[in-house]
């Protein structure tokens, strides 16, 4: 069974996303914010790779890239990050999945995010809930908009993209 029939909400997610990230401490105090590009892609029957451009006001961007395995009926991450990606089968809306990360060397550090994607498909918004020795520390705010299908048109661009808002 290919990925995408074991993880048919995270097959809707496939393309181009750009959007905003905004960051708040534990009482709610926005400490950080900057837009992004996201290139979701399949590049095999069995495997999802994401790649995530950040770009802040001031100039300074930052790239992460993610390349998965699958292991049952979950996508397993296997670089900077450990953790896991999977459908949410009791959302009979096939709306959500779920994630649960630490960080290689933050092992006191947890998050687990939350995504929902509309049913026209063109919009979703995520939630990260960040944990530190066992205690909320942070929330990240996602809100994205999908541009493309074509994810392999925007593969190899340079990170100058014309974003949302820009």
């Amino acid at each position: 069974m290919s990925l995408k029939e074991t993880m048919p909400v995270l097959a809707r997610h496939e393309g181009v996303w750009d959007g905003y990230y905004r960051y708040y401490d534990a009482a709610g105090n926005k400490i950080d914010e900057h837009k992004s590009r996201l290139l979701c892609r399949f590049p095999s029957e069995d495997s999802y790779h994401q790649t995530n451009h950040y770009f802040w006001e001031d100039g300074k961007t930052d790239g992460r890239d993610f390349p998965t395995k699958i292991e049952g009926n979950k996508m397993v991450f296997y670089t900077d990050i450990d953790g896991w990606a999977a459908d949410v089968p009791l959302d009979e809306f096939n709306r959500t999945c779920m994630l649960n990360w630490t960080r290689r060397g933050e092992e006191d550090l947890y998050l687990y995010e939350m995504i929902q994607i509309s049913d026209c498909g063109k919009y979703r918004a995520r939630v990260w809930q960040w944990f530190k020795e066992g205690r909320l520390f942070q929330r990240t705010l996602i809100d994205e908009e999908f541009v493309s299908r074509d994810w392999q048109a925007y593969e190899d661009k340079e990170m100058n993209y014309n974003l949302i808002g820009a």
